[in-house]
């Protein structure tokens, strides 16, 4: 990754257009696709502004509107995941921020084909260096079918 990389200024490459993996842009934040696919549907809320840590950081209209978009990101998860895929299980969402410093959440498909000691734990006990860094589960065109899938649920939900 060089220093021009848009994951180097994830939501400044978001602002100008130049992060790939945007969906919708709505009214606190960004929808981006996750990085890693190893859940497919994997979604990421990113907040609109780099200076907001936490979510506490947000005054409280701007915070129930990152909120409001946040529910409505992982229920267009959950509605495109349970059309393409039958052993859809649930949408997970967490507010973690340990590794980048900027508000995000995680919305997290599961599925009854996951591992059985890992189906009802965290994500975070996927300790399967492949499913993190693994080149099979990058985000690429094979993810098309299902980011359209979202897009076009976060486009129902906003109408």
């Amino acid at each position: 990754m060089n220093a021009t990389d848009w994951r180097h200024d994830r939501i400044g490459s978001a602002h100008r257009g130049e992060n790939p993996t945007v969906l919708r842009r709505l009214d606190a934040g960004f929808v981006v696709m996750g990085d890693r696919r190893f859940l497919p549907g994997y979604a990421v809320l990113l907040t609109d502004d780099p200076a907001v840590t936490r979510l506490s950081d947000l005054p409280r209209a701007r915070r129930l509107a990152y909120l409001t978009d946040l529910e409505r990101c992982a229920e267009a998860v959950e509605r495109a995941c349970v059309r393409l895929d039958p052993a859809f299980r649930r949408v997970n969402i967490e507010i973690l921020g340990n590794t980048d410093p900027y508000l995000h959440a995680h919305i997290w498909p599961r599925y009854d084909w996951e591992p059985g000691h890992l189906v009802r734990m965290p994500v975070w006990r996927y300790e399967d260096e492949e499913c993190w860094r693994g080149e099979p589960h990058a985000l690429a065109p094979r993810h098309d079918a299902l980011r359209a899938a979202i897009t076009r649920e976060l486009d129902a939900l906003l109408t």
